[in-house]
């Protein structure tokens, strides 16, 4: 399995990647020797901890490693009147007869918290790629699903001002 990127997701994991392996690690790896330092090791909170920072370290290093390797670069450019990648979308929701904004980005980048959602999501797949105006139905479970309506699109590029999520 693989997932779709876009460039400035892989170049923000590159960054993070190289970050955590040039800077972090020997910092981490310094904390590590100077709390084994302080004596017994099955009492020194210092060390644990220093420990299970050097863990969550290793661990983001083997996720961001993962991704690069496993990513598929897609181009985030569509069509101008219809949703797409990085798109700001006014919706109604027809079942709540409530209007949404939402933005729609890569898995990476997605902060539901924020309206950022991504576009593997059942609202993404629902909406990406039709325009203002069509109604679309967004299946959320074999059991439910509810009916939207797109109202705006305002067309987006891909920039740096999104954070990539921890996990």
């Amino acid at each position: 399995m693989h997932d779709e990127l876009t460039r400035v997701d892989m170049d923000k994991l590159r960054r993070e990647l190289e970050y955590r392996e040039k800077e972090l690690m020997p910092q981490i790896l310094e904390e590590v020797k100077t709390a084994r330092s302080f004596g017994d090791l099955s009492e020194n909170f210092e060390y644990k901890a220093a420990k299970a920072e050097q863990r969550k370290n290793m661990s983001r290093i083997r996720y961001l490693k993962q991704m690069l390797a496993s990513a598929v670069v897609i181009d985030a450019d569509s069509a101008g009147d219809v949703a797409g990648l990085f798109d700001t979308v006014g919706l109604f929701l027809e079942d709540d007869e409530e209007e949404i904004t939402v933005r729609f980005v890569t898995t990476l980048r997605q902060n539901a918290l924020e309206g950022l959602i991504s576009k593997e999501s059942p609202l993404g797949q629902a909406v990406l790629g039709h325009k203002v105006g069509e109604r679309v139905y967004v299946q959320v479970s074999n059991e439910y699903g509810y009916w939207a309506v797109i109202r705006s699109i305002e067309k987006g590029t891909d920039d740096e001002s999104l954070e990539i999520s921890a996990y």
